[in-house]
């Protein structure tokens, strides 16, 4: 890998990340177009997922602030609710790493057939959320479990985790305007979790990766992150959703045509 890949890469990862297109997706097709694993350097693989955690924090770092603040308090007030039903979204996707790793890093194998069409039901969700009526209830405990749900299946390259949880979250009635911020807020723990579990399992692989590549990757993913996260924020609450899924359908259908 070198510096221009290492960009590039970072890029893919930042923008995908946060826009709801299939950030797995991307680098899935990105490897095959480019001939670059993105995970032949393990350090460069954590370093671009951490860069996205950071640029995440650093969007919200208001907002998480105050909910720390607020659950120190030792009461059941509105943030250690607001907590609690981050936690509760996060059973279901930690119950599948649990239960179906193998079978998930399974399908990251550069089938761009299986991904195009994975992409293709991206494309649908976005459209289904973009026309049904918006709703006005707030995220309720109910509502945190069954977006978790969509957090977990989007663990499959192709399927956007912030388009399939903030999609869920408007077709199942939830405020548009409170929908992406929990949505980025409730994959803070799972990302930094699984990163700091692969960095014990011992399966480490270095690759021959330098560090200033890998660090090139990072600038690039938390540059690109951030921003990206800002604008989805502005996109939720605009419902601009419906111009991810033409994307997806066309990155969608290359995809297929190239596989």
């Amino acid at each position: 890998m070198n510096l221009l890949e290492a960009i590039i890469l970072g890029l893919i990862q930042g923008l995908t990340e946060f826009l709801p297109v299939s950030s797995s997706g991307h680098l899935e097709i990105a490897k095959s177009l480019f001939g670059v694993d993105p995970d032949a350097s393990f350090y460069f693989t954590v370093a671009v997922h951490g860069a996205t955690v950071l640029s995440t924090i650093l969007v919200f770092r208001q907002e998480i602030l105050r909910l720390i603040r607020g659950s120190l308090k030792f009461q059941m007030n509105e943030e250690t609710s607001y907590i609690l039903k981050i936690i509760v979204s996060m059973i279901p996707v930690g119950i599948a790493g649990i239960l179906l790793k193998e079978p998930i890093e399974n399908l990251f194998n550069g089938n761009l057939v299986f991904v195009g069409f994975m992409l293709l039901i991206t494309a649908a969700i976005l459209a289904a959320a973009h026309f049904m009526k918006k709703g006005e209830r707030s995220i309720g405990f109910k509502d945190a479990f069954i977006i978790g749900i969509a957090q977990a299946i989007a663990v499959i390259p192709g399927i956007s985790r912030s388009g399939s949880t903030i999609a869920t979250g408007l077709m199942i009635g939830n405020r548009k305007d409170e929908i992406a911020g929990f949505s980025f807020l409730m994959v803070l723990v799972p990302v930094i979790g699984a990163n700091i579990l692969e960095i014990f399992s011992g399966d480490v692989r270095i690759g021959n990766t330098g560090w200033g590549i890998i660090f090139a990757g990072f600038i690039s993913a938390f540059i690109s992150g951030y921003f990206a996260c800002r604008w989805m924020i502005t996109l939720v609450r605009k419902s601009k959703l419906i111009w991810f899924s033409l994307y997806c359908v066309a990155v969608g259908l290359l995809s297929i045509l190239i596989g």
